[in-house]
């Protein structure tokens, strides 16, 4: 029976949260929260889901931090980070004292090179990334809305992984997939993590900027659509510069068109429902490390590093 540890109690932690305690008694989950640590630690986590049923809950082993975590004692076989995506090496060392050596950390973030930094901190251990398709908001404190699919891809990283991460991806796979997941195990998980970027490096921003969630932001001006694809195809083009060729015309097609086809008034994506809270966004994961690239590449990206430099201007209005 493997034990879990969960950093981050928001949508993505919760979803986690689900789909592991099909298969783990709740004390060997322990979910690190924040926020709302005082209603999770009382009443669990309640999903209210259109896939999985109404009125779930989980409770959880619930602490404040990785260190109150570390006083627990336990010996983590997957540790999945399920925050926003960070990048700054004093969060990902506070991670040290609940990595074991054959801890596998689990990467449920948005972004593009987001594995790097944690793979130079724990260069044994097994770093599986996962891309997500999962819409989920929480409603209140504790309270998480589910609709419509939960498909998940998972992989190694790198994709050369040995052996030994590749079987701890499979384990890894066949525990979602117990709790209600749909989970593929992708060869190479960059190429996933590709395909999302299209949609997160050019919806948020824009809908963050405007204001509007994304159907109705399509129905804003006679052009807006083929804004969207113009700034899609920057990140393609950077893509296949860093050499992930299979991000083509037929890609950036069906990404458009999984955004095109949603009904008014749409999807408020995340960053712009943090900006709307005032919260700090994933700027640099999703858009900055896609503008680096494609420097480091020679590809010109006029609209992307327009947007990249508003969201980031924007950012700051929310930091304290």
């Amino acid at each position: 029976m493997p034990s879990v540890l969960i950093y981050g109690g928001g949508c993505i932690g919760a979803v986690a949260t689900f789909l592991t305690s099909s298969a783990i008694p709740p004390q060997d989950i322990v979910l690190v929260c924040r926020s709302n640590f005082d209603v999770v630690s009382k009443d669990g986590i309640t999903i209210n889901s259109t896939l999985w049923g109404s009125g779930l809950v989980v409770k959880p082993t619930v602490v404040r931090s990785i260190h109150d975590a570390s006083k627990l004692g336990k010996q983590f076989d997957y540790v999945f980070i399920t925050t926003k995506a960070t990048t700054k090496k004093e969060d990902i060392q506070a991670m040290v004292s609940i990595i074991a050596p054959h801890t596998s950390l689990v990467l449920m973030q948005n972004g593009i090179a987001i594995e790097q930094p944690f793979h130079e901190m724990f260069p044994t251990n097994p770093i599986l990334s996962v891309v997500l398709y999962t819409p989920v908001a929480q409603t209140s404190p504790g309270v998480f809305s589910h609709a419509l699919s939960a498909r998940l891809l998972l992989g190694t990283y790198p994709a050369s992984a040995p052996e030994g991460h590749k079987t701890s991806a499979e384990k890894l796979k066949d525990l979602l997939q117990t709790g209600g997941a749909s989970v593929t195990h992708e060869a190479d998980i960059q190429v996933s993590r590709w395909k999302k970027i299209l949609i997160n490096a050019s919806e948020n921003p824009i809908c963050a900027l405007c204001r509007l969630p994304d159907a109705t932001f399509f129905q804003s001006a006679p052009g807006a659509i083929q804004f969207m694809r113009d700034v899609m195809e920057e990140i393609a083009r950077t893509a296949r510069a860093s050499g992930c060729t299979e991000i083509d015309d037929d890609v950036i097609q069906q990404q458009l068109d999984f955004l095109t086809i949603r009904e008014l008034p749409g999807v408020v994506p995340s960053m712009m429902a943090d900006a709307l809270s005032g919260r700090e966004m994933e700027v640099d994961a999703l858009i900055g490390n896609v503008v680096d690239i494609a420097a480091e590449n020679g590809v010109e990206t006029p609209r992307l590093s327009t947007l990249y430099y508003l969201i980031r201007g924007l950012n700051c209005s929310f930091r304290t």
